[in-house]
């Protein structure tokens, strides 16, 4: 089961302050624990507030922004991921990605620096 360390209760991303503020939130551990249960669930608490979100798997995502730099429309579909408040990516990490794709992936990141809230969802330990 999903857990939230000692000083951060579950109020905190129940709340969606962390969206208002564009504060990044990575849902870390172990396959099977609730990590995109819970992101989804974010998602869903966005939407009900009216909130626009993305939701993408890491793979699609870097597969959108592939064909879109292929059709030389990377502005435009980053500018469409960014409409949304929060983007949520579930598993980067999980299929391995190319050299390109992992700077596509980075652009996107960049693109939503301090601007709109990221949450991850992953089974890796970050720097892998």
């Amino acid at each position: 089961m999903a857990s939230f360390p000692a000083d951060r209760g579950r109020e905190q991303p129940e709340s969606l302050e962390f969206v208002d503020r564009a504060e990044d939130l990575v849902l870390y551990g172990d396959v099977g624990r609730g990590k995109t249960h819970l992101a989804i669930a974010i998602g869903m608490l966005a939407c009900q507030r009216m909130i626009p979100v993305r939701f993408l798997a890491a793979s699609s995502l870097v597969m959108r922004l592939r064909k879109a730099k292929d059709d030389n429309r990377s502005d435009a579909e980053l500018k469409s991921i960014g409409r949304a408040g929060p983007v949520i990516i579930d598993e980067p990490g999980h299929l391995p990605i190319d050299i390109d794709g992992a700077r596509l992936l980075f652009q996107a990141g960049a693109d939503s620096y301090e601007t709109r809230s990221v949450t991850s969802a992953s089974n890796l330990e970050s720097g892998r």
